[in-house]
C-alpha cells in the first residue's frame, strides 16, 4: 500500500479519536467555545484527510499488517485495509459526521453538557472509521463495541427526559444480545481460518468446513441484526429517538446500523459460500422491509415515522446484498446516508424552530418555514425513489438485483420462494414508502398552520444544503460508482495483483422495473393524499383503523419481547438471587453467627477459665511425668 493512503487511513481513526480526547480535556471542557471549535476542526481535518483516502483508494484492495503477538497457531496482527468498499464509506462518515458536529453548534446552542456530547460523537466518528479501515476482525470488533458505548452515551445525552435512559439501556442491551453473535462468529471464523486478518479468512473460505462457515456466518449475522436493526433485533432503534437529533441523524446515516450492511459488505464471499445464511439474511430482510415500512405508515412522530423507515431501508440494502446484488446494495447505502441525514437534520429543524416533531401538533409549516419544506421534500422525494434523485437510481437498482434472482440469473440467489417473497416485500415496500412520506409532508407542512416556526439559521442550514447537493447529485455517479467499488475481495492467497471481482454491478435503470416502481410510487402517494385532501384536518391513518394502534406500536414486538424475554429472565433472576441469599449466603451468615455464639458462650464462661487453665495444666504435666516414668 502507497504510505499516503496507509497515513490518510490512519489519521481518519486518530484525528476524531484526539479531537474526542481534547474535548474532554479540564481546559476544553470547561468552556463551549474551546469544545465547539475543537470538534468542528477535528470533523473538518477528518473529512479531508477521508477526500484523500477516497482518492487514493480503488477497487484494488491494498493492505498494511502490523504483527503484535503469536497466539498458538494464530498471529494476532493489526493494519488497515483500503479498497473501494473503504474508500467510499469513509468519505460518507466524514461527511455526515462533519454536516453533525457542525448542526450541532447550533441545535444544542445552550447545552450546557455540549462539550461532552461533541466529544462523543468525535469517539462515535472514531469507531465507526476504525471498523470501516480495520484489516483485521479483532481490530474490527473494538471499534464495533465502541460504538455500542458510544450509541448508550448519546442516546441517553438528555438525562431530564424520562424516555432516554430507558431507550439508551435498550439500545445497549438488545445489541449487545447481537454482539455476542458477532464475538463467537468472529472467534470460529479466525480460528478455523488460521488468522483474524480478513483476507486471509477469505482465502480461507474453501478450505472451510461447511458446517462450520455456516454456523460462523450465522452468528456474524446476530451481529448484523443487532447493529443494523434487522428483525428481530430492531426494537431498539426506533426508541433511540430520544436521544439529540443530531445524533439521530448520525446513528441512522453513516454509523451504527452502517456497519452491519458494512460487515456484510466486507466478508461478502465469505456469506456466499454459506447459501443457508444468505437465505436467512434474504428472510430477515424481507420481513424487515415490510415491517418498518408499514410502522412507519401509523407513526405521529416524525423522528420515529424517519426511524421505522431507517429500518426498512436497511432491510433493501440486505435484501441487495441476498439478492447478490453487491454493488446495488453498497450504492443504496450511500445514498440512504445523504437523504437520511438530510431528512433527520430537518426534523430537528422543525422541533428546534417549533417545539414538536408530532405531526398531530403541526400543520402549514411551508408558509413560515418555506426553506425547510424544500429540503424535506427532495430528501422525502429520494427517499420514495423518485427519479432523477440518487434514491431513485438506488432503489432501482437493488429492485433490480431481485428481479435477478427470481428470473434465476442471480449468482448468489438462486429462484425460489424466498426470492419471490424477497421481491414482492420489496415492491410492497415501494407502495408503503411512498405512503408514508407523503403523509408526513401533508401533515407537516400543509393543512392548517397550529404552531408557527421559522427557518434555521445557517449554522443548521448550511449542513442541510450540503446534504442536499449529494441527495440530488448522486444519480450522476451510477457510471462509476461499479467500477470504483469494484467487487468484493475475491478468494486467493494474498491480495496483490487482484482488481475488483467478477460480481454483476450495472445500476442503470431498467425501464420495466423502473415503470413497475413509478406506478407503486403514484398509487401509494396518490391513495394517501385523496384521504388526506377528504379530511385535510385528519390524519389520514385512520382509514387503517384498530391497526393503526398496533402498528403504532410497532405490532407489538416489545410486548412480546418483554413476555418471552424479560419477564422469563427476571423470575430467573428472583430465582438465582432467593438460592444465592438462603443458599450460599445462609451457609456463610450461619456459620458467622454460629462463631458469634460460641464467642458468646466463651465470653460468659471466662471468669471460670483461668482456674481451669491452671487445673488443665497440673493434670496435663502429672500426666506426662507418669509416661515418662514408665516409659523409663
Amino acid at each position: 500500500m502507497t504510505s499516503l493512503t496507509t497515513v490518510a487511513a490512519l489519521g481518519v481513526v486518530a484525528i476524531p479519536a484526539l479531537a474526542a480526547g481534547l474535548g474532554i480535556a479540564p481546559g476544553v471542557r470547561q468552556r463551549a467555545g474551546g469544545a465547539r471549535a475543537v470538534a468542528v476542526v477535528g470533523a473538518l481535518l477528518t473529512a479531508l484527510v477521508a477526500v484523500v483516502v477516497f482518492g487514493t483508494a480503488g477497487n484494488v484492495a491494498q493492505e498494511t499488517r502490523l504483527l503484535l503477538a503469536p497466539f498458538g497457531d494464530i498471529d494476532i496482527t493489526t493494519g488497515v485495509l483500503v479498497d473501494g468498499l473503504a474508500g467510499v464509506l469513509v468519505l460518507v462518515v466524514a461527511v455526515v459526521g462533519l454536516c453533525v458536529q457542525l448542526y450541532s453548534v447550533g441545535y444544542l446552542h445552550s447545552d450546557p453538557r455540549y462539550p461532552t456530547y461533541a466529544a462523543q460523537v468525535s469517539l462515535f466518528t472514531a469507531a465507526m472509521m476504525l471498523v470501516v479501515v480495520s484489516g483485521d476482525l479483532l481490530a474490527m470488533l473494538v471499534g464495533w463495541e465502541v460504538m455500542g458505548l458510544c450509541s448508550y452515551l448519546l442516546i441517553g445525552h438528555y438525562r431530564d427526559l424520562p424516555e432516554a435512559a430507558g431507550a439508551a439501556v435498550k439500545a445497549f442491551l438488545v445489541t449487545r444480545v447481537g454482539d455476542i453473535g458477532f464475538l463467537l462468529g468472529v472467534l470460529l471464523l479466525g480460528g478455523a481460518a488460521g488468522s483474524f486478518r480478513i483476507s486471509d479468512v477469505v482465502a480461507a473460505v474453501g478450505s472451510i468446513d461447511s458446517g462450520t462457515l455456516t454456523l460462523a456466518t450465522l452468528l456474524l449475522l446476530l451481529g448484523v441484526a443487532g447493529k443494523s436493526a434487522q428483525f428481530p433485533l430492531h426494537t431498539w432503534l426506533p426508541d433511540a429517538m430520544a436521544g439529540p437529533t443530531p445524533i439521530s441523524a448520525l446513528i441512522h446515516a453513516a454509523t451504527m446500523v452502517a456497519a452491519g450492511v458494512f460487515l456484510v459488505m466486507r466478508l461478502y464471499p465469505v456469506f456466499v459460500a454459506a447459501p443457508a445464511t444468505l437465505t436467512v439474511l434474504a428472510v430477515s430482510a424481507a420481513i424487515t422491509m415490510l415491517l418498518g415500512a408499514l410502522c412507519a405508515l401509523a407513526q405521529d412522530d416524525i423522528k420515529r415515522v424517519l426511524g421505522w423507515s431507517t429500518i426498512s431501508q436497511l432491510g433493501y440494502m440486505t435484501g441487495a446484498l441476498a439478492a447478490g446484488g453487491y454493488v446495488q446494495g453498497g450504492f443504496h447505502l450511500v445514498t440512504h446516508a445523504a437523504f437520511k441525514a438530510l431528512l433527520f437534520l430537518a426534523a430537528g429543524v422543525v422541533l428546534h424552530q417549533v417545539g414538536t416533531v408530532l405531526m398531530s401538533e403541526l400543520g402549514g409549516l411551508r408558509r413560515s418555514m418555506p426553506i425547510t419544506f424544500a429540503f424535506t421534500t427532495i430528501g422525502l422525494l429520494a427517499l420514495v425513489g423518485v427519479l432523477p434523485l440518487s434514491g431513485g437510481f438506488s432503489k432501482d437498482a437493488a429492485l433490480a438485483s431481485a428481479w435477478a434472482a427470481v428470473r434465476d440469473e442471480s449468482l448468489v440467489l438462486p429462484s425460489s420462494p424466498v426470492a419471490t417473497a424477497l421481491l414482492i416485500s420489496m415492491l410492497a415496500t415501494v407502495l408503503l414508502t411512498a405512503a408514508y412520506a407523503t403523509r408526513l409532508l401533508l401533515r407537516t407542512f400543509f393543512g392548517t398552520e397550529q404552531r408557527a416556526g421559522a427557518d434555521p439559521k445557517p449554522v443548521m442550514g448550511w449542513p442541510l444544503l450540503a446534504l442536499t447537493v449529494p441527495t440530488l447529485a448522486l444519480g450522476a455517479a451510477i457510471g462509476w460508482f461499479p467500477g470504483y467499488l469494484g467487487g468484493p475481495i475475491p478468494p486467493g492467497d494474498s491480495l496483490d495483483g487482484f482488481g475488483p471481482a467478477p460480481i454483476p454491478g450495472s445500476l442503470a435503470p431498467q425501464l420495466i422495473d423502473a415503470l413497475i416502481a413509478s406506478a407503486l410510487i403514484v398509487l401509494g402517494a396518490g391513495a394517501t393524499y385523496l384521504v388526506w385532501r377528504a379530511q385535510p384536518d385528519r390524519d389520514p391513518a385512520r382509514i387503517l383503523g384498530r391497526a393503526a394502534t398496533a402498528l403504532r406500536r410497532g405490532l407489538y414486538l416489545d410486548e412480546v419481547q418483554d413476555a418471552l424475554v424479560v419477564r422469563p429472565f427476571r423470575r430467573l433472576a428472583t430465582v438465582v438471587s432467593a438460592v444465592d441469599e438462603i443458599g450460599v449466603d445462609g451457609l456463610v451468615d450461619g456459620a458467622a453467627q454460629a462463631t458469634a455464639a460460641a464467642s458468646r458462650g466463651l465470653s460468659r464462661a471466662h471468669p471460670s477459665l483461668p482456674n481451669l487453665a491452671v487445673t488443665s495444666l497440673i493434670v496435663t504435666t502429672a500426666a506426662l511425668v507418669t509416661i515418662l516414668v514408665v516409659l523409663s
